[in-house]
């Protein structure tokens, strides 16, 4: 059984950093990819960053030059470390596994197991 649980959000001044983690267990991140996504309230959700099986990754426009996705050396985890944040950033942060082809990578719907989300908010 797939099971992500997220954690590390909170709430934080604009310019501050922060770094969430996906605890995954029941897959290879050999087999999979492991993509972080969200969800601001009243929009829909959004892709953030992906880390493939190659350990390539891609990146939102936004997300570009400000967020880092990465594998835990030595642990079954996923990190996305958050720097200069800005209050547009507030939203609902999910991790998902999935096995998409590369020209669908930021579609959520080819994620098939997600995690219970955890919040960031950024004030300014």
């Amino acid at each position: 059984q797939v099971q992500l649980v997220e954690s590390g959000g909170g709430s934080v001044q604009a310019g501050d950093s922060l770094r969430l983690s996906c605890a995954v267990s029941g897959i290879t991140f050999s087999g999979h990819a492991v993509g972080w996504f969200r969800q601001a309230p009243g929009k829909e959700r959004e892709f953030v960053a992906v880390i493939n099986r190659s350990t390539h990754s891609y990146y939102a426009d936004f997300a570009k030059g400000r967020f880092a996705i990465s594998r835990g050396s030595g642990e079954n985890a996923v990190h996305l470390q958050m720097d200069t944040l800005k209050p547009e950033d507030t939203a609902v942060y999910y991790c998902a596994v999935g096995r998409p082809v590369l020209s669908a990578i930021r579609n959520a719907n080819m994620y098939y197991t997600w995690g219970q989300g955890t919040q960031v908010t950024v004030s300014s």
